[in-house]
């Protein structure tokens, strides 16, 4: 995976999420009304589920670009460790938390 600045892939802003129409935001909102589907540019109906919306909402396009830089550099110079626990425990989490959402399965 190569970091960089690439650019955007078509249909993609630079937050990740996909674009579905060239006019702003309604004023006062930082997200348009997604709860309803949406044409995109290519005529696609596109529907985000309500913790998409939510992620949305709450995104306020900030990060920390030390620590990105930071990272970056550790990558390069093959510094960089993995924890692969802590990775499988956010899986794991992530993973229960779904599943609660879904509701039980009849066992």
């Amino acid at each position: 995976m190569k970091i960089g600045n690439n650019p955007a892939p078509a249909g993609i802003n630079p937050t990740g999420a996909a674009t579905t129409s060239s006019r702003p935001a309604a004023e006062g909102s930082a997200v348009q009304d997604t709860a309803s589907a949406k044409k995109a540019d290519g005529g696609a109906t596109v529907q985000l589920s309500s913790t998409a919306r939510a992620l949305m909402e709450a995104a306020d396009g900030s990060f920390d670009a030390q620590k990105v830089e930071q990272v970056r550099q550790s990558i390069s110079d093959g510094t960089y460790k993995i924890n692969p626990e802590a990775i499988a425990d956010k899986l794991i989490a992530n993973a229960r938390e779904v599943l609660g959402k879904v509701g039980p399965t009849g066992h």
